[in-house]
């Protein structure tokens, strides 16, 4: 959740916290024909606040700093979009709320300076300037030829999955959140697709019923989780069951975010559960414990009909932008990943000269 450090930050894991879509941005088609394909996810990219002043002054590329050669080797590249995009709205009021996050309308360039394929947009920023700007921005979206998951001008448009065509496969991404039940679409009224973190809430049911029959539509069914509260390196008890769920039901991998921090990996019946990619571009107070300004660029790589390899690039925030972390804080990284990914049984390998972890099923 994009907001600034703030709470309690301790972790009782005791893990040392040291051709263009139709309406909705619902289908991006590429009929290229390969053998395999790569998927990529970073984590919470939010272009308010102080981001949106620089980039006034600044061309677009500039959030992405050093990234945006990795980002473009990917065939499809997805982020959650922890701000909306819009000249119109006023701040949410109807409920108390610290952080409102918008960026410039013309600031829908900067994701597609780097290529962004599809944004998650079931957060807890999305109506942060009402439903005026929530509409401006699905438009804006639609025009740029990005697709889009998690919110919509209804329920049904919310939860209609994003498609893109790669290599004449198939990729959907389903995005719902827990946070800001206010903001709830209904059959009438815009807003977000909120699903409570609770296997018997009849929302997580529906959530699970989407999910297989959108894997029947689909070749790769992705599911994008804006879940649980700010910080731990571990995540909530409730959201391993949760995710293995999602996977039984049809789901291949799981792109989670909200947790400002980098979480670890599982891998579930051979499909990868990202818990949290963490932040990778914004303005935030850096926590010197734990470390909201590392991230990582995650590279699933999907072939015959399974995920072969996951690979994780360190990354920093530096100056508002994302960065490749240098030696010795990319190993730093690595390491806190291997330790946060050996409770899950998922096997770590680092390679210092390329800077890169790899994960294999």
């Amino acid at each position: 959740m994009g907001n600034n450090v703030g709470g309690d930050r301790r972790d009782s894991s005791g893990i040392p916290r040291g051709p263009r879509a139709p309406q909705g941005g619902r289908q991006v088609v590429d009929n290229r024909s390969v053998s395999g394909i790569q998927l990529l996810f970073v984590g919470d990219v939010m272009l308010g606040r102080l981001v949106n002043d620089l980039l006034r002054r600044v061309p677009p590329d500039y959030p992405w700093g050093d990234t945006l050669d990795l980002l473009r080797t990917a065939d499809v590249r997805c982020c959650n979009l922890e701000c909306v995009i819009a000249d119109r709205g006023r701040p949410w009021s109807a409920t108390p709320k610290v952080f409102h996050f918008r960026s410039d309308g013309k600031n829908v360039q900067v994701l597609q300076v780097a290529g962004i394929d599809v944004v998650a947009l079931a957060n807890n920023h999305t109506l942060d300037f009402e439903a005026d700007a929530l509409l401006e921005m699905l438009g804006r979206l639609d025009r740029a030829g990005i697709a889009y998951a998690g919110a919509g001008r209804t329920l049904a448009e919310a939860t209609r999955p994003a498609v893109v065509v790669r290599g004449g496969l198939r990729i959907g991404m389903l995005a719902f959140t827990d946070n800001e039940p206010d903001w709830e679409a209904g059959d009438d009224r815009p807003g977000v697709w909120y699903v409570p973190v609770t296997l018997e809430d009849p929302r997580a049911v529906h959530l699970l019923e989407v999910v297989a029959r959108t894997k029947a539509e689909v070749d790769v069914l992705v599911v994008s989780a804006h879940w649980g509260p700010n910080w731990g390196y571990r995540p909530p008890p409730e959201h391993p069951p949760f995710a293995r769920a999602l996977v039984d039901a049809g789901a291949d991998i799981i792109f989670g975010h909200s947790g400002h921090v980098v979480r670890g990996v599982e891998f579930y019946r051979g499909r990868p559960i990202l818990y949290c990619l963490g932040d990778f571009v914004d303005d935030y107070a850096v926590d010197e414990v734990e470390r909201n300004d590392q991230s990582v660029i995650c590279v699933v790589e999907w072939a015959a009909g399974a995920v072969r390899r996951v690979r994780l690039h360190p990354t920093v925030i530096r100056a508002m932008q994302a960065r490749r972390a240098d030696r010795e804080e990319a190993e730093a990284i690595a390491g806190l990943l291997a330790r946060l990914c050996q409770p899950f049984g998922t096997r770590t390998r680092w390679d210092p000269e390329h800077q890169v972890m790899e994960l294999t099923p």
